[in-house]
Order: C-alpha cells, then structure tokens, then sequence
C-alpha cells in the first residue's frame, strides 16, 4: 500500500506545500502505488491557489533512489497470474506512457519546485532533482542512473539528459550506469546549489520562502514562458521519444556472458542479486584502483 508513503504538507501562511516521500527502508525508492500517490498530490497542489512553491524532499536523509527495482518487472503485470515471460511492447509503452507523464509533467510544473537532495538521488529520483527549478545538493549524494545496467543506456528522460548534463556527461552516465557524487556534477552548475549536507535542509526551505515572496501569478507566468522557452529549444517531443525509447530499448536480449539482472534475481534473490551486478559491472581504474561502483536504483 502506498498510503502514508508520501507525505503532504500545506502552509497556507507561507504558500508553501511539502511533500516527501516516506519510504526510508528502501532509501524512498517508490513502486507504482507511490509513484501515483505523488502525481496524485501534484495535481491537487497545481491547482491549490494557496501554494506558491512545492518543496519536495525525502525522509530520514535520503532524496531517492528512484523506482523500486525489488519488482521491477511487476510494474508491467497485467493481471494476478504471475507471468514469467518479458513484457510485451504493448504493455510496456502503456505503463512507460504513464510513468513519463508523471515526470513530463513535473518538467512542465505550475507552482515553483524545490528539491532537497540528500543521500541518494538514483534514477528517478535523480531525473526528479534535475527536473526541480531549485534543487539544494549535499555533495555526498550519490547520482546517476544505475539501472542501465540492467536495463539497458535508453533509459529515462533522455531529452532533459543531454539538455541538462550536455552530451558528454550523459552518455558517460547512461552507458556505464556509473554512480557519482553529486559534487563531480558542481562544474557543471545543473544544480542550484552543491554544499555540505549538514546544510541542505535549512538551505532549501530558505530557498523556498525566498520563491514564495513572489507574486503568485508571477510564478505561474513564469513557469509557463520557461516551459514555451525549453520546449522551442529543445524538448519537442521529449514525451513520446522518451517513453519509446525506454520501452523499446530496455526488452533486452542478453547474451551468455552479459548481466541479466532479472533472471539472476529469481534466481538469488535481490540482495544477491545487486552484489554479482556490482561484481560483473566492476573493472578497475588504474588511476583509482580503490575506485567503487557499489549502488542501487
């Protein structure tokens, strides 16, 4: 059940809502239920004439870790039956169509959004952090997006990838599901901020109080010519090439001698399953040859 998982909070004082997502035991990665929970309290704030700003955060430290890969392919079940085949195309894009709507629409907000990113931001979480007008970052927070690896590099948003990160970075990212702090990406100022985790939350709620000084309609205009200004320059169809490419290019053939996340899992189960992913994905840097590649998404 995804009540209580994602936690909303209005100040009609300050005009400012919270939501956070409340899912510490898996380090706030959300499955199907929470992630429509959280659509389902952003459309309510958009259209919440109260609410200037949302500030978006997750519990206990920790951003999130994006989709809960523990049942990865149950996103896609059509039924109770269990089914071991793939997913067909079919089900897949109208599952993926549904996901990527939830994060075009975010892209596209109404109200002004701050993320405060702690922790972890993997994944969805991390396109979330991208995607925020504000977003506050502990330079220990691990980004990226580790799920290519066994899903395949045409994986999530991958328009806003390359606009955000510039072409290198992304291809680096999404080809090797590399894992970085946060700080690594500092250079490339595609975060508001980059400090000290001890800093971040008080950062991001001043960060918030700052926007909600603005007039409402300001932000609402605004947001708007943001959305026309990014849409003209590169984002034109960034919804239906995101969710293709996704569905399409993560129903993977593997060979014998490549990861197969899935089939390893059913096999060992998810813990073990992560430890041999780390360990078949790992090759040693030799300037850094302590260099880890441990993570989740």
């Amino acid at each position: 059940m995804a009540e209580g998982r994602v936690l909303l909070e209005r100040d009609e004082e300050t005009g400012i809502a919270r939501l956070t997502l409340d899912n510490p035991a898996r380090r706030n990665s959300y499955d199907q239920a929470m992630r429509n929970q959280l659509g389902a309290h952003l459309d309510e704030l958009a259209d919440d004439d109260a609410i200037k700003v949302v500030h978006l955060r997750g519990s206990e430290g920790v951003f999130s870790a994006g989709a809960d890969m523990a049942g990865a392919y149950s996103w896609y079940g059509a039924g109770a039956k269990p089914d071991r085949r793939r997913p067909s195309q079919r089900r897949r894009l109208a599952v993926d169509r549904k996901t990527f709507t939830l994060y075009h629409n975010f892209l596209g907000y109404p109200k002004a959004t701050v993320a405060e990113v702690r922790g972890y931001a993997l994944g969805g979480g991390f396109e979330l952090a991208l995607m925020s007008d504000i977003s506050v970052v502990a330079g220990d927070t691990s980004v990226g997006m580790p799920a290519t690896r066994f899903l395949g590099p045409a994986l999530g948003s991958l328009h806003m990838f390359f606009y955000r990160l510039g072409p290198v970075v992304a291809r680096r990212l999404l080809l090797t599901g590399d894992i970085v702090p946060a700080r690594d990406l500092a250079h490339l100022a595609v975060f508001t901020e980059v400090i000290d985790d001890a800093d971040v939350a008080a950062r991001a709620d001043w960060w918030a109080h700052k926007v909600a000084k603005m007039p409402a309609d300001g932000i609402a205009i605004a947001k708007e010519a943001f959305r026309l200004v990014e849409q003209l320059q590169g984002y034109q169809g960034e919804e239906v090439a995101s969710y293709l490419f996704h569905a399409f290019g993560t129903n993977l053939r593997f060979e014998d001698d490549e990861f197969n996340f899935v089939k390893t899992r059913a096999q060992h189960g998810t813990k073990r399953a992560f430890e041999l992913r780390d360990a078949h994905f790992h090759v040693a840097d030799p300037k850094s040859p302590s260099t880890s590649t441990n993570g989740s998404d």
